[in-house]
């Protein structure tokens, strides 16, 4: 669990093909084969997911989404290794997540993979609300590595580490939903409801000798069911059902619902993208994408601190990087070093290296600090490596 969002209680245990559902009771994993409606089906909230019949292995996927607005409404896409949730099984996600909560201006990226689950959360800050304007997001993964980009801008890359535990064909899911996990969600708003989560289109490259190819382009102008199926099942941590009916197509636009019970669909005009359909949006370069050294920001550059960390407060952060006011700056060369940044961790895990610039790949400076109130991310390094995760300039991408 990484400390950036701890959510000890969620947990998609239902993520399948079918109606399968798994409910945790005592610690055993109580499995029922259920068919269509069923007494599970008895929460207050209902919300939908849409999962892809076929399974896709590396890739680029872009994504044209409005998210929700509202505390505790997650809206999403992502990436599942279908069996991942069984017994035994090791787990593969690659997740974009909005928060409802604050206006909805943050969204999440994350792996989940391994058995037990690793995570790696990292929070995105927006300066205007998801929920008010049609944003792209992208996810590139390779053999290599896993990226996310926001607006044609990548955020976040994860180069090895869990991106190489990434090995299985995965399905492509929309999820609506609300978390009951408040400290990551916030708390229930039942006046935001109904929300709605609108996908104006959605394009996948496949990944074929060292390139990206457009493969398939859906504007959703149908809800093509050889493409697409609805999902009727729920997970613990999460207060709504999924109600097919929540899912549907109207004007162009996937429409993911959160409403209450008895109150599903959706009525009214569907908020209209200036961009149009995905006809009118270039094809991206064909040949994957690699960071490019951060110029001087005015931005927090990776010390925005979001959720429930516990680290230095971002005051403290931009006085260390800005005036060197706490330990030493040294150089810190290492075996395969990122292009951006990167955590590493020495001493039993007490000590980060935060590199705040490059040069022709290698760091050219770090700030080296103690801290021992914060654990280092998960995917800590031998003293001679940089551990598996980054901050970008730019945006308030995580600070280990």
């Amino acid at each position: 669990m990484s400390f950036l969002a701890p959510r000890t209680n969620r947990s998609r245990n239902c993520r399948r093909n079918g109606p399968v559902i798994l409910l945790p009771i005592m610690g055993v994993a109580l499995v029922g084969l259920l068919a269509g409606t069923t007494a599970a089906h008895a929460k207050a909230y209902k919300g939908a997911e849409v999962y892809s019949s076929k399974t896709f292995l590396n890739g680029r996927v872009e994504m044209r989404m409005r998210m929700i607005r509202g505390s505790s409404l997650i809206s999403t896409f992502f990436t599942y290794k279908n069996g991942s949730e069984t017994s035994g099984a090791l787990w593969e996600e690659i997740d974009v997540e909005a928060l409802g909560k604050n206006d909805a201006k943050a969204w999440q990226s994350n792996l989940i993979t391994g058995n037990p689950r690793t995570t790696s959360e990292k929070i995105h800050a927006s300066s205007i609300s998801l929920a008010d304007e049609y944003h792209t997001y992208q996810i590139e993964w390779t053999p290599d590595y896993v990226s996310w980009s926001f607006d044609g801008t990548e955020v976040r890359r994860t180069q090895g580490g869990q991106a190489s535990e990434l090995k299985n064909a995965h399905t492509f899911r929309f999820n609506a939903w609300s978390s009951d996990s408040t400290g990551w969600a916030g708390d229930m708003d039942e006046s935001a409801l109904p929300a709605y989560q609108f996908v104006n289109w959605i394009r996948y490259y496949r990944y074929d000798n060292g390139q990206f190819v457009l493969d398939w382009t859906d504007d959703f102008d149908t809800f093509d069911t050889g493409r697409w199926s609805k999902g009727n099942w729920t997970f613990t941590g999460n207060r709504v059902d999924f109600d097919p009916s929540n899912a549907l197509v109207q004007d162009g636009t996937l429409i993911l619902a959160i409403t209450k019970e008895g109150a599903t669909g959706f009525s009214g005009a569907v908020p209209p993208d200036p961009q149009g359909s995905a006809a009118n949006v270039p094809v991206t370069p064909s040949t994957p994408t690699t960071p490019v050294t951060p110029t001087a920001s005015t931005s927090d550059g990776g010390c925005s601190l979001t959720g429930s960390r516990t680290t230095p407060g971002s005051v403290g952060c931009l006085a260390v990087l800005l005036l060197g006011l706490v330990v030493r700056w040294r150089i810190r060369l290492c075996n395969s070093p990122p292009q951006f940044a990167s955590g590493s961790c020495a001493d039993g895990g007490v000590q980060n290296t935060i590199i705040v610039g490059a040069r022709d790949g290698k760091p050219a400076f770090a700030l080296s600090m103690r801290h021992t109130a914060v654990p280092l991310y998960q995917h800590c390094c031998a003293s001679d490596k940089t551990a598996d995760v980054s901050f970008f300039a730019g945006t308030s991408d995580g600070y280990t």
